[in-house]
């Protein structure tokens, strides 16, 4: 299997080009997403605010431009500001979702169907890159939980496996040999029925972006970006822990948890602190860059620690 690229890491900050990252303010209006308003002019999504504890990060939200023009989605190149200039090759409409594996009633969704499965919420909450970047980002969608209730899981599943979109003629980035495509992610099954687990849809209020993984994708905010797969176009759920696409790549430093653990470094750099996108003068800082103490879970421990009570989390990384 060809090996992702590693260029040389700067001191001034720890970004190795093989690491797959990922990753406005209320809302106006209330209630569930209207269909007809995704044709609008501005793309705007009304929807209500989160009712989920825990849901919502304290933290300034991170400007709008840099949450757009700074982000890892190799399907369209490795360097920070390949998505947002590549992405517009994306064709999102039409556009399906298949749910299969152990479950009662599989079936495939049209993104249509989607929009209307469940009331749209606003989540702002932070995102912790492994890179040892973040961000804090006003994400718009519903729990993935109302997703998986529809198709009934079987007593069998035990996991969840998303699959993303891996099209050359869309995404120019396939055709590179940096990781084997599709791109591969996998939760626990209690993971993904956990209600901080968003399928989104939108962010700061608007559409989903190309390049942050439109028109629909996953946003697990107590672990590292590259959980949350974007424009996913297939979900399985199995009996056995699936094999991820960084698992593949590079076995020894991302492990199939990878939850946001200040105690736990990468093998090749701290996770103790992070640069908060935003806190210096723009996205890429400076050499002495402010960094900020890592919390645990990324700070969403009390909501979801108990998944992992007795675990060895130096074990199960």
């Amino acid at each position: 299997m060809p090996r992702p690229f590693v260029p040389p890491i700067p001191s001034s900050e720890i970004t190795p080009r093989r690491v797959y990252l990922q990753r406005r303010t209320w809302l106006a209006g209330a209630g569930a997403l209207a269909l007809p308003a995704w044709g609008q002019a501005g793309n705007k999504l009304p929807g209500s605010k989160s009712t989920v504890p825990g849901a919502l990060a304290l933290d300034k939200p991170t400007a709008q431009r840099d949450a757009t023009t700074y982000n890892n989605f190799y399907e369209f190149g490795t360097d920070k500001s390949d998505p947002a200039e590549n992405a517009h090759t994306l064709r999102t409409r039409p556009w399906t979702v298949s749910v299969e594996g152990e479950c009662l009633k599989p079936r495939t969704f049209g993104i249509e169907e989607l929009l209307k499965l469940a009331p749209m919420e606003e989540r702002i909450y932070r995102l912790r890159c492994v890179e040892g970047w973040s961000m804090v980002i006003p994400w718009v969608g519903y729990s993935l939980s109302a997703l998986l209730k529809q198709v009934e899981p079987t007593g069998k599943a035990k996991f969840v496996e998303f699959v993303t979109l891996a099209d050359k003629t869309q995404m120019p980035g396939v055709r590179s040999g940096v990781l084997d495509w599709p791109y591969l992610e996998g939760l626990r099954l209690d993971e993904a029925q956990h209600p901080l687990t968003l399928l989104g849809f939108g962010m700061y209020g608007e559409l989903l972006p190309n390049q942050n993984g439109a028109p629909l994708r996953l946003v697990v905010p107590w672990k590292y970006g590259f959980k949350s797969g974007k424009s996913l176009v297939k979900i399985r759920l199995t009996e056995k822990p699936p094999i991820t696409s960084w698992m593949a790549a590079a076995p020894r430093e991302y492990g199939f948890f990878s939850n946001v653990n200040p105690q736990v470094d990468h093998p090749r750099w701290s996770q103790a602190t992070e640069r908060r996108i935003g806190d210096d003068a723009g996205p890429l800082g400076g050499l002495f860059a402010k960094r900020r103490p890592t919390l645990m879970f990324n700070g969403y421990a009390e909501q979801v620690g108990p998944l992992y009570a007795g675990m060895d989390l130096r074990r199960f990384f």
